[in-house]
């Protein structure tokens, strides 16, 4: 761990500096040793203080005195004391940025969980008084969805707050290099997210770019587009919030993704969808075992079960959205859309 009480790891590959406002971490990648396969970059805020009580945060990455990558994080109404601001990672002998952005309720201690690092709970004083039992201990770390593992349930609340699922994925190999995977030269796919919704009195609809059929998050379906990236190069890619205040009267959501331009090439566009629920381990579903003949993964599944959120893979291929209303049943006429 490297900061301002311990500046630079044990290598010096990695170093820490601040002056007023801003913290720089200096990184030699060439220099960091093979097990390293992830370097994350974190904020944490004193006492009871949570991230909406700052007034500008942002992560960007340079090399020498040239810019590469900025992201600058939406601080308003936002709950966490603790926040991931974004990774450095290697995959495929490269490294890659993703910008991320969540965080944690509790602070630093659920924070250094996540990432495996114990953190002494504050002495209790002398006589304290009776304490009720504690809840069982959620584990932060992510799940990952796989055949082996294609489900699981998150406990009934009467709250979820913002529920917000992230595509993301690349537009192709490009020329490798810490930037290589998000700014390739292949031509861009345009990888879009949507999600069918039916609500417990049997309202269904659409979510999607498609068409502008972008939802509503306070009013029906409670589930709503955030944007349109067409190239894979923006860095926390597509978002699709759903509104947990209104769990109750939601029977079911329907998590897609489609190929909306560019030729099918699943293998290519590294494509992962990430499940976030306010202080519950993020859940992800990679596209995998794409079928280049098709454009269309119906990804995963979330189930309303007597309150609580049942999350289930998916992974199968279809032509397109109509293909996959008449697999699943869902009953939608359909027309041609653009966008």
């Amino acid at each position: 761990m490297v900061f301002y009480g311990q500046p630079r790891n044990e290598d010096g590959s990695i170093s820490f500096s601040a002056e007023g406002t801003n913290s720089v971490f200096t990184v030699d990648l060439s220099r960091l040793k093979p097990d390293v396969q992830k370097v994350a970059f974190t904020v944490t805020c004193d006492g009871s203080h949570t991230v909406s009580s700052l007034n500008h945060l942002s992560i960007q990455i340079e090399s020498g005195n040239t810019s590469l990558i900025s992201g600058q994080v939406e601080l308003s109404g936002r709950q966490e004391a603790a926040l991931i601001l974004g990774e450095v990672y290697r995959r495929n002998g490269d490294w890659k940025f993703v910008f991320i952005a969540q965080g944690f309720n509790g602070g630093l201690k659920p924070l250094a969980e996540y990432y495996g690092v114990n953190v002494a709970d504050e002495p209790a004083p002398v006589t304290p008084p009776p304490a009720p039992p504690a809840p069982p201990k959620v584990s932060l770390s992510k799940v990952s969805l796989t055949k082996e593992k294609p489900a699981i349930s998150l406990a009934k609340k009467a709250n979820f707050g913002e529920i917000r699922i992230n595509l993301n994925w690349h537009r192709g190999s490009g020329s490798g290099g810490l930037l290589g995977g998000m700014f390739g030269s292949n031509k861009a796919i345009d990888l879009d997210l949507g999600a069918f919704v039916e609500l417990a009195d049997g309202y269904k609809s659409v979510v999607q770019a498609l068409g502008n059929a972008f939802g509503n998050y306070h009013s029906e379906p409670y589930v709503q587009m955030q944007g349109d990236d067409r190239t894979g190069e923006a860095l926390d890619g597509e978002w699709l919030h759903i509104n947990g205040r209104e769990w109750k009267e939601i029977r079911q959501v329907l998590i897609y993704a489609f190929i909306y331009q560019g030729v099918p090439s699943w293998d290519k566009t590294d494509g992962v969808v990430t499940l976030h629920v306010p202080e519950q381990p993020p859940i992800e579903s990679r596209l995998t075992e794409g079928d280049n003949k098709r454009t269309l993964c119906a990804i995963a599944r979330l189930v309303n079960e007597n309150g609580s959120i049942r999350v289930e893979r998916i992974n199968q291929y279809f032509r397109g959205q109509e293909e996959m209303d008449r697999a699943f049943g869902w009953g939608f006429r359909w027309s041609r859309g653009s966008k």
